[in-house]
């Protein structure tokens, strides 16, 4: 499909990947920087079709796994791994210690970065790679950081990186990359748009509401007359007079909300699950005693694509299929995709789907939680320890246990910078005994306490100042409790 006022957006795009596809000229990176909604999604749709004899790698960036360092970059690599063999060894091992393939000391960000860029080349040597990142501002940071790290490294690969962030996200991360703004469309170029995608006549009057109310944002222009009803398209009887991401969003809501139950359970799932893992769709589906033809109703209404992996048709989707459920649904979704995570392979995976299926305290799955903070700390990842190890209180029924978890948990929040989150961890475990020294917990958490203030309001002087909160040193992480 041809997209209406974008022809510079996609003779850029074309030209990366000539360039890619040739191995001459020089750039193979571009960072498209818009607001939501603006097309970001369909430029990367564009460039995955014209890379015609390219194998072509993405990665989604999701709410959810911000805090689970790595898990953008497990997106992209997951795939490629395969070459992992062909590495040299301190390369692979720390492609395979930051994936959870092997124990061991965590990867120093250097060497993890150029083994990223190393994967890639491999694969690159033996046809183009085209490498495309969405919603980018929802990546962990460590594989936001990576990314950079090899954008700006790629000099005669045959690798192109496109990367799709929503402005003005990772303004610093990516300082210095060749960039391409992408802004609204004219109005000449958005009634051609509107009249492409809606079916029969509009009223003139609605089709000039619908052109000022989106304001040029394609997203806005395609959803909004799917919100009103024939009779508002025909005379133009009410409009909503702002938009927003979440009134785009809302009208994802109202498309998933009439498909079928067994469609919309399955688009739960995928929703859940954000890998995009298709054998782990049909395996919990199976689960849940779905049949495989419940995936048809979205197919054909345009809202997923189910090839190699589960592909949305756009982010705000995969909320809206999310936020449809029910707090119930939602667990029992979580509960089945925990069923048929392999607990050895993926232990983490596990756990954290298993912390989303359970409503109230429960000890095991806290106990899983803790445990799988260390092994994901061991793995540099002191933000998704902290996630765990939040969660891990949130579900322990014995107070005093609470409580240590909930210390635990501010330290990782405060080694990750997250100071805020940190000092409300710290209030939930001053409400239980300290469980180490049977002293009250406000004396425990006092020292973190004043060092989180001190940081919060002069964090420069207070990194000067000595250790971060919780630490015991240099490389030393929080203390879980069991």
């Amino acid at each position: 499909m041809r997209l209406h006022g974008r022809k510079i957006e996609c003779d850029r795009l074309d030209e990366l990947v000539a360039t890619v596809q040739t191995g001459r000229g020089s750039s193979s990176v571009l960072v498209v920087r818009g607001e939501a909604g603006i097309g970001k999604t369909a430029l990367l749709e564009h460039a995955r079709g014209s890379a015609a004899g390219c194998r072509v790698a993405q990665a989604t960036g999701v709410e959810s796994e911000m805090e689970l360092a790595f898990s953008g970059l497990h997106q992209l690599c997951a795939p490629l791994l395969d070459r992992l063999h062909r590495l040299p060894q301190p390369r692979r091992q720390a492609l395979e210690a930051a994936f959870g393939l092997r124990g061991g000391t965590p990867p120093d960000r250097f060497v993890f970065g150029l083994a990223v860029l190393g994967l890639l080349a491999d694969v690159a040597e033996q046809e183009p790679l085209i490498c495309l990142i969405d919603d980018a501002q929802r990546l962990d940071r460590v594989s936001a950081q990576t990314l950079a790290f090899v954008a700006r490294r790629l000099r005669t690969e045959r690798i192109g990186l496109v990367i799709a962030v929503r402005e003005p996200a990772l303004r610093a991360e990516l300082a210095g990359l060749p960039e391409l703004e992408v802004g609204p469309l004219s109005n000449g170029d958005a009634r051609a748009l509107l009249d492409s995608m809606t079916p029969g006549r509009l009223d003139g009057r609605v089709r000039d509401r619908i052109v000022a109310e989106a304001q040029g944002n394609p997203l806005a222009l395609l959803e909004l007359p799917r919100s009103l009803t024939p009779a508002e398209l025909a005379a133009g009887y009410t409009l909503p007079h702002t938009l927003s991401a979440g009134q785009a969003e809302r009208s994802f809501l109202r498309r998933v909300e009439s498909l079928p139950a067994p469609t919309r359970q399955l688009l739960l799932i995928a929703a859940a699950e954000p890998v995009g893992d298709v054998t782990l769709l049909s395996r919990a589906a199976r689960t849940l005693s779905i049949d495989e033809s419940a995936a048809a109703p979205a197919e054909s209404a345009g809202l997923i694509t189910l090839g190699t992996r589960v592909r949305f048709v756009h982010p705000l989707l995969r909320s809206a299929a999310y936020q449809a459920a029910t707090p119930e649904n939602r667990q029992c979704v979580h509960r089945a995709l925990a069923e048929v995570i392999d607990p050895l392979a993926d232990p983490e995976h596990r756990a954290w789907h298993l912390a989303n299926a359970t409503a109230g305290p429960d000890e095991t799955v806290a106990a899983e939680l803790a445990r799988s903070a260390e092994r994901v700390r061991a793995r540099s990842g002191v933000t998704a320890a902290a996630a765990f190890l939040e969660r891990a209180a949130q579900l322990t029924p014995d107070p005093a246990r609470r409580g240590g978890r909930a210390l635990a948990a501010a330290r990782a929040k405060g080694l990750a910078g997250g100071y805020d989150a940190a000092l409300g961890l710290l209030d939930a475990a001053a409400l239980s005994p300290w469980t180490s020294t049977n002293a009250p917990a406000p004396a425990a958490a006092r020292p973190d306490h004043v060092r989180l203030h001190q940081r919060r309001r002069r964090p420069a002087a207070a990194a000067r100042s000595g250790p971060a909160v919780g630490s015991a040193g240099p490389g030393a992480g929080p203390r879980v409790l069991p």
